[in-house]
C-alpha cells in the first residue's frame, strides 16, 4: 500500500501514514495541508495515551495555540512499527 510518509515518533518509532487513510483522514475539512503538523506532533507530542482495551493503540495530541485545539493522531503499533489510523482537531484531550 503507498505511503504518504515515514517517520520517527518521540521515542524514535518508525510511524507511517498510508494513502488509504490519508483519504480518510481528509474526510475532516481541517486536515488538509496539514501533514507536517502531523509528523511534529508524533515527534513532540503534548501527552500520549495508551489505549486502554489495546495497548497497541496509541493517542497523539500536541495542542496549537494559533488553532486554539489539540491535533490527535491515533497510531497502531504491529510488528515494531506503528500507522497512523487517524487524524483530526479536537478541544480536548480524551
Amino acid at each position: 500500500m503507498p505511503r504518504i510518509f515515514e517517520t520517527k515518533d518521540k521515542s524514535g518509532r518508525n510511524i507511517y501514514l498510508t494513502d488509504e487513510r490519508w483519504k480518510h483522514i481528509l474526510k475532516h475539512l481541517e486536515m488538509a495541508n496539514q501533514v507536517e503538523q502531523i509528523k511534529d506532533t508524533l515527534l513532540h507530542p503534548d501527552t500520549i495515551v495508551t489505549v486502554e482495551h489495546d495497548p497497541d493503540v496509541h493517542f497523539y495530541y500536541r495542542y496549537y495555540k494559533n488553532r486554539k485545539e489539540y491535533l490527535f493522531i491515533s497510531v497502531k503499533y504491529l510488528n515494531g512499527e506503528g500507522f497512523i489510523i487517524t487524524s483530526f482537531y479536537t478541544d480536548k484531550i480524551k
